[in-house]
Parts: C-alpha cells; sequence; structure tokens
C-alpha cells in the first residue's frame, strides 16, 4: 500500500477519535483539552513540510473548539489538500 492511503486511513481514523468527544456528554470536554494538543502534534509528524505546521495549527484550534469547529475532519481534509488539490507525487 502506497504512503499516500496509509496517510488517509491514519487521517480517517484520527478524526473518529476527535469526533468521540460527541459520544459522551461532558466527558468529551475534558477529551478535547487532551485531544487538542495530540492532534496538533500528530498532523505535524504526519504531514511534513508547510501543511504539517498549517494543519496543526488548524487541528489545535479546531479541537480546542475555540470557534464551534469540533466537527471538522482536519486530518482527511488536510489529506485532501495535499494530494487531490495540490496533487503531490512525492509519496
Amino acid at each position: 500500500m502506497q504512503k499516500k492511503y496509509k496517510l488517509l486511513l491514519l487521517s480517517l481514523l484520527f478524526d473518529g477519535v476527535g469526533m468521540l468527544s460527541f459520544v459522551i456528554p461532558f466527558v468529551g470536554e475534558f477529551s478535547d483539552v487532551v485531544w487538542a494538543p495530540a492532534s496538533a502534534f500528530l498532523i505535524y509528524k504526519m504531514y511534513k513540510g508547510t501543511e504539517g505546521k498549517v494543519g496543526s495549527i488548524v487541528s489545535f484550534v479546531e479541537e480546542a473548539g475555540l470557534f464551534g469547529t469540533d466537527f471538522l475532519p482536519t486530518f482527511t481534509l488536510t489529506w485532501i489538500y495535499k494530494y487531490v488539490i495540490k496533487k503531490d507525487k512525492t509519496d
């Protein structure tokens, strides 16, 4: 399996983990406190370069729920940007 498809599967998995905060009321808010920095770190390591840097900032802000954006699939959107919109073929 190509690296880009492994990244897609991981992105879907991590977006799923981020969505778990909606499942359990009140526990979800606490889990976001832990998941926000973890997701920022993961996206930074998964997507090198500018995509990783910008993605980590967006992921942290999104998961922290500062603007009511906790539902966005940031990892998957970063993958789409890198491999569909930008058409990166290096991986």
